[in-house]
């Protein structure tokens, strides 16, 4: 990152930041994530345009994101994309802290030329994913569409999101995948807001 952002803290007074490094056989990972920065990013995973999806993710989220992975690409993408997720959703847990006074839920409808894509995210540690992304063509220059699937669901588990993500149209994969990454970030940008009238966690179970 070129700079850095003041970090923001939570109602329990602590800054919502995480560091986290995963080492498997089949990749390693480091990264560094503040929910409330301001869309600065620094990536690298040795999958472009999964690289672009990333920073796409990380710029309309306002998060600030710093990562690095490495993994067997020249088997298969499959491997350091799921992984990521993983390291991401984890880092997402991991900065959301105590979670109190957030406005938990989050919606986007996102249009991309011909494509529009509809999200919705609860932030409740109860992790769910709906995805409706058919797509007639799966394959975005060496990048196979299909592992976008792969990352939500690490994603969501690791992060305790309820995440859906629905195709309402559209023809380019490229527009549809993006359309989704974006969408993603659009909402749990709202939904990870401190509101000034949350005095608590936002749950009658009074635990998230």
């Amino acid at each position: 990152m070129s700079q850095k952002t003041k970090q923001k803290p939570d109602k329990g007074g602590a800054t919502r930041v995480a560091t986290i490094a995963r080492k498997t056989k089949e990749t390693e990972i480091k990264l560094r994530m503040d929910l409330d920065g301001s869309g600065q990013y620094q990536i690298e995973t040795g999958i472009p345009f999964f690289d672009h999806m990333l920073e796409s993710f990380t710029r309309h989220g306002l998060f600030d994101l710093e990562l690095e992975a490495s993994g067997d690409v020249e088997v298969d993408l499959h491997h350091t994309v799921e992984d990521v997720g993983i390291a991401l959703g984890q880092a997402f847990r991991e900065a959301l802290g105590s979670a109190v006074g957030i406005r938990r839920f989050g919606s986007c409808l996102l249009p991309m030329a011909e494509s529009k894509v509809e999200i919705a995210v609860d932030v409740s540690n109860r992790p769910y994913l709906v995805y409706q992304l058919a797509l007639d063509n799966t394959q975005i220059g060496s990048f196979d569409a299909t592992l976008t699937e792969d990352f939500m669901y690490a994603f969501s588990q690791n992060a305790g999101l309820d995440l859906h993500i629905e195709k309402r149209y559209g023809k380019s994969p490229h527009h549809c995948v993006e359309a989704a990454f974006k969408g993603v970030a659009r909402a749990l940008r709202d939904a990870v807001a401190i509101d000034a009238r949350e005095t608590g966690l936002p749950t009658v179970k009074g635990a998230l």
